[in-house]
């Protein structure tokens, strides 16, 4: 009978170690641990590709956090914070909206006005913008919205917006970078360290790739297409904890009675910008401040963007320019502290 119960004793500790071992196995099945992920999809009316290293899925709150700012800082949303202010409807700034502004100011200084965002009226006069008239200006037209455009009429009160009649604000040449900034700081809160965020050619980049390694990021050359993106590598960067922008005409332009213009507006001028400049490519310390910088880089002649970009604290450039010589398209120029290209 001590046998017996002895056995039974040793039969039902087995069974509880088994039950213990099978529900280990189970809750590292459910926890999963980290694996690297990616996120592909629409928004802005461009593209999103998001690679991050994490143990959970955050797809939901990567949407979430791009629909906040889309609700802030999207001219396109009718309902959206920065549409009502256009309107000069009563609304208090919200904390995304007064970091873009803080940015935006900051830019606006540097270049000398060449990044503005209340250029607005001119972008939609010459087509490119949220309100397009699909006529082409005249100088007449031209010279009714200058006096629009000037980010130094802008007052903040606080949290109070103020602004003379006329006067709208468009942040789409910084809210792309900014947007991808704050996807960046939510995986971040959610322990996610090694990370590529990328929101219509602006990038965030944090840690390592899946091999250990910087980002590898390719640069476009400027290969000019209206109708789709053409993507034929011109050069590699290896970088991280940085945000990276790249603008350029190559992709959104249109046909004058007068040739063809490009959708980069020189706010100071009210008409598309004559710089030499196909594209630009900026590395800053966050992905806003790129998105800014390159589009004011598109504006500025070249030896005074990169003039900008080297009195800017961790900021580096390439600039690629239309060459007259016989045989060659384009040509480079780099400020000091960018990459090596591959």
């Amino acid at each position: 009978m001590l046998l017996l119960v002895m056995k039974l004793l040793i039969v039902m500790n087995r069974v509880r170690f088994a039950i213990v071992i099978l529900a280990a196995l189970l809750c590292l099945g459910s926890c999963g641990g980290k694996e690297w992920r990616k996120y592909e999809g629409a928004t802005w009316g461009t593209t999103f590709h998001i690679t991050y290293f994490s143990e959970y899925n955050l797809d939901d709150s990567i949407i979430a956090t791009m629909r906040g700012v889309e609700l802030s800082l999207s001219p396109f949303d009718k309902e959206s914070l920065v549409s009502r202010l256009n309107r000069g409807e009563d609304a208090v700034c919200d904390s995304l909206f007064l970091t873009v502004y803080a940015g935006a100011r900051e830019i606006w200084v540097a270049s000398g006005g060449a990044f503005d965002p209340t250029v607005a009226p001119a972008v939609n006069l010459w087509g490119f913008g949220y309100k397009n008239s699909g006529i082409e200006p005249s100088q007449s037209d031209i010279d009714r919205i200058k006096g629009l455009v000037d980010f130094g009429k802008i007052e903040l009160s606080g949290l109070n917006l103020i602004r003379p009649s006329g006067v709208e604000l468009d942040f789409s040449a910084i809210t792309k970078g900014y947007g991808c900034d704050m996807v960046a700081e939510m995986l971040q809160r959610n322990g996610c360290s090694d990370y590529m965020v990328e929101i219509g050619g602006e990038i965030a980049l944090a840690g390592k790739n899946n091999r250990g390694e910087n980002w590898h990021i390719m640069v476009d050359a400027p290969v000019e297409n209206n109708e789709s993106v053409v993507h034929d590598r011109m050069a590699v960067i290896e970088l991280t904890e940085c945000g990276l922008a790249t603008s350029g005409n190559y992709r959104n332009y249109r046909e004058t009675s007068s040739g063809k213009v490009w959708h980069t507006i020189d706010p100071r001028t009210c008409r598309p910008a004559v710089s030499r400049t196909l594209s630009a490519t900026v590395i800053a310390e966050n992905a806003m401040f790129a998105d800014a910088l390159a589009t004011a880089c598109m504006v500025l002649p070249a030896d005074s963007a990169i003039a900008m970009i080297e009195k800017m604290k961790g900021a580096s450039a390439m600039l690629v320019l239309e060459n007259d010589s016989i045989g060659d398209c384009w040509k480079t120029i780099v400020s000091k502290d960018f990459p090596v290209l591959r």
